[in-house]
């Protein structure tokens, strides 16, 4: 029989994909006062992938990963994306997102984004939001999945999410 266990807390990373690179200063400070203080903040990353967010908040297109230091329970992803959504809604300007929030947790076999668009892979979590398995980790490295978003497959983001992982499995192995 398979017993209940509680979950394993989760290291909070949060993607912001911008054209104004000014704002993010705010963001940060923003995103520090409801989510604790930062851990990692990665180089300036080019998004390019895809011109999805280009109408709305024009190109180039660029983005920050965030790693926040204190862990979070699982259970809390969903609020945590409409959190971030409000972030959204707060700093659009005529109607107009000026930056896409993509909050995720990673744990030390996976990384999990937030989204509101359900698909066969995602799985409701409550209040409209979906977990997407983005990544695994097998064999000493993430591994892509099919539907992984081509960015998140990225060398140089998967470089930041190892080095976000080496230091997180260093804290769970203290917690």
């Amino acid at each position: 029989m398979s017993l209940p266990q509680p979950p394993r807390r989760a290291k909070l990373v949060v993607s912001l994909i911008l054209k104004e690179s000014g704002l993010l200063p705010k963001l940060a400070a923003e995103l520090e006062g409801v989510f604790g203080p930062l851990e990692m903040v990665s180089r300036w990353l080019p998004f390019d992938f895809t011109p999805y967010y280009e109408t709305e908040m024009g190109r180039p297109l660029v983005r920050r990963m965030l790693v926040f230091r204190t862990l979070v329970a699982q259970d809390r992803l969903a609020d945590i994306k409409l959190a971030t959504n409000a972030f959204e809604a707060q700093h659009a300007a005529d109607g107009r997102r000026r930056v896409n929030i993509d909050p995720g947790m990673l744990l030390p076999a996976r990384f999990v984004l937030a989204t509101g668009k359900d698909f066969a892979h995602r799985i409701y979590l409550a209040k409209g939001i979906y977990a997407d398995l983005t990544l695994v980790y097998a064999r000493g490295a993430f591994q892509r999945l099919p539907w992984t978003y081509p960015d998140y497959a990225d060398g140089a983001l998967l470089g930041f999410l190892q080095q976000a992982r080496q230091r997180y499995q260093l804290e769970i192995k203290h917690d």
